[in-house]
């Protein structure tokens, strides 16, 4: 049996595990850490738990294909409910809008609120879908870097369509022509930060996220979003996958311009193959000492990262939901400060994700768990802790006034995590949370491949490298990699 031996166990390195066990090879993963799951993963304070990393779980059939390849029932795993409100949105303005997930009601709202007809939102989410349907065959589900990507049945049936994909459009200015009202602008703006991009230089064919929320749907794990990872480990353990926790790889072995094995606290591990679910730049810089790394993986500019503040808030706030975005005044300069001067603002956009709400223990009764993150520039030797003072106390303020409370008299715990600490726990360089940033009209076609020609043997996976980040890229890019793989399963050893 074909040996596979996968450093990392972030989202992206259990599903690609998963697949490769389903094609029949022998599969081990390395762990630095003391769990599996990378950015995906939980912790508790005083009575409450949080999860640590990503809070939005969309496209959950991506997960249950892990669980129904290896001919296993999903719900014997891993469960999960719909949510009836996407999100709850406020502007400093006094405008409120409850994102239902029913379509009729959500444009209603918009109606009431900003006099948006409901015509005007079914051609916008419309035009969404149909970028999605044209390009997900290419961009989502292929390698960008193979020449049989580009002379494809997808690529003939997408030519025709260029224009409407927005390539040559800004986000925002893709935004403003179809939707024009402010406030719905600023919303669907917003969806940049799902990559980590600035809404006002990522492409407008980006607008393709708003229909996977809209048609799909949003989520939430009965047992938190950390209960993705574990239940991925489980399926694992089941089916004979070798998971080797606190085993820090060192180097990725090669001889002859092959990948033949890792090094892991000081002894070698022999492999046929090596997958590097390890952010790409420390791919390169730790385990690939004698590689020249891309110029385009040094150079290449971060996407954004985060200030998170976990709080446990000893009351409960029956105005908010599971999802919560309280908007700055000033978008555009927002993203300029982040981008550009690589600090935070004064007046800040504000997400609070609060999973008590759909798990009540989460936090002790009549408590709620807040998890209340700020996007932030990826860290390059700021000061972050005396912006940090500054934030808090700008934040504080944001959400006494826009919610009329006085939240810090309900603070019972706080928990911080700058740039520096994601980047110290999850090894992602600069505390980036997608790898690069999706600031130009060619970046998807500047992410590192998830193979590299240097080195045979050899693939890459996970949100620093193709198709990008967040949870439903992740699994993409698992499958991008596992189709690389000859399926052994019928094969007689």
């Amino acid at each position: 049996m074909n040996k596979v031996t996968i450093v990392g166990s972030g989202v992206a390195g259990l599903a690609t595990a998963t697949r490769l066990i389903a094609k029949g090879y022998d599969v081990s993963i390395f762990e630095s850490a003391s769990y599996t799951g990378g950015k995906i993963h939980s912790f508790n304070l005083d009575g409450y738990r949080f999860d640590a990393g990503p809070s939005l779980f969309t496209l959950p059939h991506l997960v249950d294909d892990l669980f129904k390849n290896l001919g296993e029932n999903p719900m014997d795993f891993f469960n999960y409910e719909k949510k009836d409100i996407h999100c709850e949105y406020f502007w400093n303005d006094g405008k409120k809008l409850t994102a239902y997930s029913d379509t009729s009601k959500y444009f209603m709202q918009i109606y009431e609120q900003f006099g948006v007809n409901e015509s005007t939102m079914h051609k916008y989410l419309k035009r969404s879908k149909r970028k999605y349907e044209l390009t997900q065959n290419i961009f989502l589900q292929k390698s960008l870097h193979k020449f049989s990507t580009y002379f494809s049945k997808d690529i003939l049936k997408t030519i025709p369509f260029l224009r409407s994909l927005d390539i040559l459009k800004s986000l925002n200015q893709t935004n403003q022509l179809f939707l024009r009202e402010p406030h719905l602008v600023q919303l669907y703006n917003r969806y940049a930060t799902y990559n980590g991009s600035n809404p006002y230089e990522t492409p407008g064919i980006m607008s393709l996220i708003q229909h996977l929320e809209s048609h799909y749907g949003t989520w939430v794990p009965k047992k938190g979003m950390v209960e993705i990872s574990k239940s991925l480990t489980r399926l694992l353990k089941k089916k004979g996958a070798k998971i080797y926790l606190n085993s820090n790889v060192d180097e990725i072995i090669t001889k002859d311009n092959k990948a033949i094995g890792v090094l892991s606290n000081g002894k070698e591990f022999e492999s046929d193959y090596i997958v590097s679910n390890m952010d790409i730049f420390f791919t390169y810089k730790k385990l690939l000492k004698n590689i020249e790394m891309p110029k385009r993986v040094n150079r290449s500019e971060r996407s954004s990262s985060a200030v998170i503040f976990y709080w446990g808030i000893n009351r409960v706030f029956d105005q908010l939901d599971l999802h919560n975005i309280l908007f700055s005044e000033n978008y555009q300069n927002e993203f300029e400060t982040i981008f550009k001067k690589r600090e935070l603002t004064n007046d800040p956009t504000i997400y609070i994700n609060i999973t008590s709400k759909d798990i009540p223990a989460d936090a002790p009764k009549g408590c709620e768990n807040w998890f209340v993150m700020i996007n932030a520039p990826y860290d390059c030797k700021q000061n972050w802790e005396t912006m940090i003072k500054k934030l808090r106390k700008n934040v504080i303020n944001k959400i006494n006034k826009m919610l009329k409370v006085d939240i810090e008299k309900s603070i019972q715990v706080e928990k911080i995590y700058t740039p520096k600490t994601i980047e110290t726990m999850t090894q992602s360089h600069l505390g980036s949370l997608y790898g690069t940033s999706s600031n130009s009209k060619l970046s998807a076609f500047l992410r590192h491949p998830n193979f590299t020609n240097k080195i045979n043997n050899l693939f890459f996976t996970g949100g620093s490298v193709h198709p990008g980040g967040g949870i439903p890229l992740c699994l993409m890019s698992a499958n991008i990699v596992a189709n690389e793989f000859k399926d052994r399963s019928n094969v007689k050893i």
